[in-house]
């Protein structure tokens, strides 16, 4: 798979019915291994041994209703209180990260009201604060780490 602009792990990747799998340590099961999910497994190691988010309190493909439709958060971050506090979207390395990509994670946002919007292809990552009394958001220099949150 393609090296990403993340910290390099010992992923578990295994073949079932002759397809690529990857050990998915949220889940605790294997899954297909796309792109995307490459992205995915990395940037959940990345912040678990970089970043200290609990992996108790990370979900992945978490699912919402909105406007009567399931959608799926790729991942969500939870605080001590079980409320949502961060949403991870992510893209295969290959995807632009474009204002549609911004616009899809906004959407998830709209049931979820997280303080943190996080977007990532792997190569190249966003992450906005919300400021929910000005009706705004600020994008950030780095991810922030768990304790800051």
């Amino acid at each position: 798979m393609l090296s990403l602009n993340l910290p390099a792990f010992d992923a578990k990747i295994s073949v079932r019915d002759g397809k690529k799998v990857i050990f998915d340590a949220i889940r605790r099961r294997y899954v297909a291994l796309t792109p995307e999910e490459w992205v995915r497994q990395h940037f959940v190691r990345f912040l678990v041994d970089h970043k200290g988010y609990p992996p108790s309190l990370l979900a992945n493909e978490v699912t919402i209703k909105l406007n009567g439709t399931t959608k799926r958060c790729d991942t969500v971050l939870y605080g001590r209180d079980l409320m949502a506090r961060v949403i991870v979207e992510y893209k295969a390395p290959h995807i632009e990260i474009t204002q549609a990509v911004f616009d899809q994670i906004t959407r998830y946002n709209m049931v979820l009201k997280v303080d943190y919007l996080i977007v990532s292809n792997g190569l190249r990552h966003y992450c906005c604060k919300m400021d929910y009394e000005r009706q705004s958001y600020a994008f950030l220099e780095d991810i922030p780490d768990y304790g800051a949150l």
